[in-house]
């Protein structure tokens, strides 16, 4: 069964973003974009909120054909290109969308039937929103989280409104040069 895997740059405090979604705090470089496009190469799926989709899609479509394209840009274009992309939206109609699938309802069992099809692992690309909806309906099977070193004090929190109680398991860390650790988890199911 294919597994949704939460990806999100968090503070040391638990926030995603600021009070006004701001996340110019995150800490992203080389050695983060490479280490991030190893894993990110073997999937073939991204999981989008609605609001991270849009700002997806207004930027990586593109990115790699700029002139000034960096590396990562240029990788990073090619696999979201490539990577069938699922949104969590009740507005966006799928008829516009290549290489999209469109939830607007029946979110548990819509991803349920999804993780039993053939396939990598799905990463769920930030999208606090869409993160809290998955939590409450239990589908999210890991947390590949990077911890940045700030303090935000006040933001929106990656764990919000938690029912139950959810055993992690610790799969692997890595610290970088910038301070940044990567924390990799796997939800254990009973």
């Amino acid at each position: 069964m294919r597994k949704i895997i939460s990806f999100m740059h968090i503070s040391l405090d638990g926030f995603v973003a600021g009070l006004n979604r701001e996340m110019n705090w995150i800490k992203v470089d080389e050695e983060i974009f490479d280490h991030v496009g190893k894993r990110i190469s073997g999937t073939d799926a991204a999981l989008y909120g609605r609001a991270t989709y849009d700002m997806m899609e207004n930027y990586w479509p593109e990115a790699g054909k700029k002139p000034n394209a960096s590396k990562h840009d240029i990788e990073h274009s090619k696999w979201y290109n490539e990577a069938h992309k699922i949104v969590l939206s009740k507005t966006l109609k799928e008829a516009d969308l290549s290489n999209t699938t469109i939830i607007s309802n029946n979110l548990s069992d819509t991803l349920n039937e999804i993780k039993q099809q053939a396939g990598s692992e799905i990463l769920l690309f930030g999208s606090p929103t869409a993160t809290h909806a998955l939590i409450q309906e239990n589908l999210i099977d890991g947390y590949w989280l990077f911890v940045n070193p700030i303090i935000l004090g006040q933001g929106i929190p990656l764990f919000a409104n938690i029912k139950d109680k959810t055993k992690l398991k610790l799969v692997s860390t890595r610290q970088f040069t910038s301070g940044v650790t990567e924390l990799n988890y796997i939800v254990e199911r009973p």
